[in-house]
């Protein structure tokens, strides 16, 4: 009788550390898995990237990785890293992302529109990197953005209208791209300086209200 209260303490403590445990490697692997694409993506000959290990749970043990006390990852810090390559859309799972720094690197392709979906993210820094195509409207989300850093790329299309719902926003730097169209006042744009414009030879600004040009010309 003893044996078998003793048999079955251990399946319920078994039981209770499987309950308590599986959800943390859940996030664990959905989180790492993500940053780990990114790893695949990306071109490392300083071998800044060697601590992103696919067969450790946490990504909180990985260097230029920042996490909260719920081992959540709040800050990925790769600027001026020596990376080339491209942006993952899995980068969109990481929730309680915050501060996404790639700047000052040779990253190109495009900004994968999933980035829409960080909605705790406050910085985005791409500066001073290669990449190109438009700047997705999807950014317009990010509800909690006060930093927008995407001069000195290859950047193509408009401004999205979708930025200026932003109220958070304090900074954005487009300078040194190819956009066009005209630039938007309103919302927060209305206080940022025109040279984070600079340097698009086909963007025009201020916005006028009602100007045709803004969506024949540009594409």
């Amino acid at each position: 009788m003893a044996r078998l209260s003793l048999s079955l303490s251990l399946r319920l403590c078994v039981i209770v550390v499987s309950v308590f445990t599986v959800p943390l490697k859940v996030i664990g692997n959905s989180e790492g898995g993500a940053l780990y694409s990114l790893r695949r993506s990306l071109l490392d000959p300083d071998n800044v990237l060697q601590s992103w290990d696919p067969n450790l749970v946490n990504p909180c043990t990985w260097f230029h990785i920042t996490c909260n006390q719920a081992n959540r990852v709040t800050r990925v810090d790769l600027g001026n890293s020596n990376l080339s390559g491209h942006l993952v859309p899995e980068l969109g799972k990481l929730e309680h992302l915050q501060y996404l720094e790639l700047y000052k690197n040779n990253i190109q392709g495009t900004i994968p529109v999933e980035l829409g979906n960080l909605k705790s993210l406050i910085s985005l820094d791409l500066y001073n990197n290669n990449i190109s195509g438009i700047i997705p409207p999807a950014l317009g989300k990010l509800e909690s953005l006060v930093f927008l850093r995407l001069n000195d790329n290859q950047l193509t299309g408009k401004i999205p209208r979708e930025l200026t719902g932003i109220s958070s926003l304090k900074v954005v730097d487009v300078s040194n791209n190819n956009l066009c169209g005209t630039i938007p006042t309103t919302g927060p744009f209305e206080h940022i300086p025109l040279n984070n414009f600079e340097n698009n030879p086909r963007l025009e600004g201020p916005e006028l209200q009602g100007l045709a040009s803004y969506d024949t010309n540009c594409s």
